[in-house]
């Protein structure tokens, strides 16, 4: 009997995860990765601990399933978006940390490079065309429409790869002179993790991570020129992107014990919407974790979003390209711990009873916006707020309206997705550690009038990487028979009339208006 593995490096932690054929969990191993705060605002972890933790996980997964190397039939990897980092060709050492994507120190540098001459000229054709598809829907489906109008929204954010790279150029020493001579290498995690592994001979990633960088033009499938140019970094330094679902060559046979084939490298989000089977344009999945990421698969045309939603790529499999539209909250898990934190609850796993105690929240609202409003409204200056309080609210109806925010939010995103790809939502598979609760997915299949899934493995994001490998095996012969193997924990239908459901989302138009610029 064969197994497949998969190794999920994560933003706190790394885990090796052994899968058997029928998609069920063998042997896990897990280790949490230091995050390094050298100044307000930074955030960095050190490579070398991801690289040293990861061989210590593989080891750890196999003697706890009593497996060897020679039991894997393949490995399957999937990283945090955008953590990222040079290392020297030669030595193989980072020449700096690895930057996060919570880190902002790049933020000036992003204001700056918005400003810029030809970025500007290019956002100005973006908004006019963005303009007239207002009147003529059509010009959004075509290739070049699609791409003048996510031209409109075009913002370098401190988030991404691309700003953090430009850094590390002009602040480590002899940095851009060496990348120019091409003796220093750039990758995203997946690509750090397949150059170790095979000891220097694969220096590559996937079309779904690369997609998540800033630097992939994902309309013209290649690494984009225009944003080297303006941020000056040599495209000498770039991994080749290749399938999702694929070859990334083998494990180097010294580190355990024989070589293994790598066959799949997928960013997170990407991962978990492939694991929960939306294999179809028009399928959603929602991860509830600390933020809610919100991605819907719209197939093989490149998206054009009215409300400045993510088009990324959800994977690429025997060259053929899936495109897929994301919307993302800050603040879901994040929202419930404050309850806690502020002393409203003793435990998080209570809010679902205590939310379903009451019958409503009695007019009460609550927007969770701590750090200000991502998709659709993209407020960064809107703040948090409690409203339609009276002597009657209770503890109960305060937990209850918090659970009932988070839904509102996904609504708002899921509203403007239908708007952005013409595509009618039927069914989300919701996953991720708050999707546990029973009150908060019940809620969103009323307030969203589909049926919510939830599948018995709640970690979606290692399964997907494990299928991907699987797949490119033929381990498995067909995503006909991943989605065999899907088990669901639950399905939950929804109950409420449609005028009730317009009532209450009226009433959260109104509360998160107030919340708008209040920082400002």
């Amino acid at each position: 009997m064969k197994y497949i593995m998969a190794i999920d490096e994560g933003t706190t932690g790394i885990r090796a995860i052994i899968f058997d054929h029928g998609g069920n969990i063998i042997s896990q191993a897990y280790e949490e990765i230091g995050q390094i705060f050298p100044r307000t605002g930074w955030c960095e972890q050190d490579a070398g601990e991801v690289w040293r933790k990861c061989i210590s996980v593989m080891k750890g997964a196999m003697a706890a399933g009593g497996l060897g190397a020679g039991d894997i039939e393949a490995i399957g990897i999937t990283t945090q978006r955008s953590t990222n980092l040079l290392w020297e060709r030669k030595s193989g050492r980072p020449i700096y940390n690895a930057i996060t994507w919570h880190d902002t120190r790049t933020s000036d540098l992003c204001r700056e490079m918005d400003g810029n001459g030809k970025i500007r000229a290019i956002k100005a054709l973006g908004r006019l065309v963005r303009g007239i598809s207002r009147v003529w829907e059509g010009i959004r489906m075509t290739p070049t429409g699609a791409l003048l109008v996510s031209a409109s929204n075009l913002s370098f954010t401190p988030a991404s790869a691309l700003a953090h790279t430009a850094w590390m150029l002009e602040n480590v020493e002899g940095a851009r002179e060496r990348a120019g001579k091409g003796e220093i290498l750039f990758g995203t995690m997946d690509t750090w993790l397949i150059w170790n592994l095979t000891n220097g001979r694969v220096h590559a990633t996937d079309f779904s991570n690369a997609s998540s960088t800033g630097i992939f033009d994902s309309f013209a499938l290649k690494w984009s020129k225009l944003f080297l140019d303006t941020f000056g970094i040599p495209d000498a330094i770039l991994p080749e992107v290749r399938d999702t679902s694929g070859d990334f060559g083998s494990v180097d046979g010294k580190i355990l014990g024989r070589e293994i084939p790598i066959m799949s490298a997928v960013a997170d989000q990407q991962s978990a919407l492939f694991a929960d089977g939306c294999f179809g344009p028009g399928d959603v999945k929602c991860t509830n974790g600390t933020g809610s990421f919100i991605d819907m698969n719209v197939g093989s045309r490149p998206p054009a979003s009215l409300h400045k939603l993510l088009p990324h790529i959800a994977w690429s499999i025997d060259g053929k390209v899936t495109y897929m539209l994301e919307g993302m909250m800050n603040t879901t898990g994040s929202a419930v711990q404050w309850l806690k934190d502020v002393n409203i609850i003793d435990d998080v796993k209570d809010t679902d009873a205590i939310a379903g105690s009451v019958e409503s929240t009695e007019g009460v609202y609550f927007v969770p916006a701590f750090t200000g409003l991502s998709s659709p409204y993209w407020d960064p200056h809107a703040c948090g707020i409690a409203v339609g309080l009276s002597r009657k609210t209770g503890r109960e109806h305060i937990v209850r309206a918090v659970l009932e925010g988070i839904v509102y939010r996904c609504r708002d995103i899921l509203l403007a997705m239908e708007v952005d790809t013409g595509l009618k939502i039927s069914s989300i598979k919701a996953d991720g550690g708050a999707s546990s609760n029973d009150f908060l997915l019940q809620f969103m299949a009323d307030m969203l009038n589909v049926k919510v899934e939830r599948p018995a493995i709640l970690d979606s994001t290692a399964l997907g990487a494990a299928y991907l490998a699987g797949l490119a095996s033929g381990y498995w012969q067909s995503k006909e028979e991943i989605l065999g193997k899907r088990k669901v924990d639950r399905i939950f239908e929804p109950r409420m009339d449609e005028k009730k459901r317009q009532t209450l989302y009226n009433g959260w138009k109104r509360a998160i208006e107030r919340s708008f610029e209040w920082h400002h």
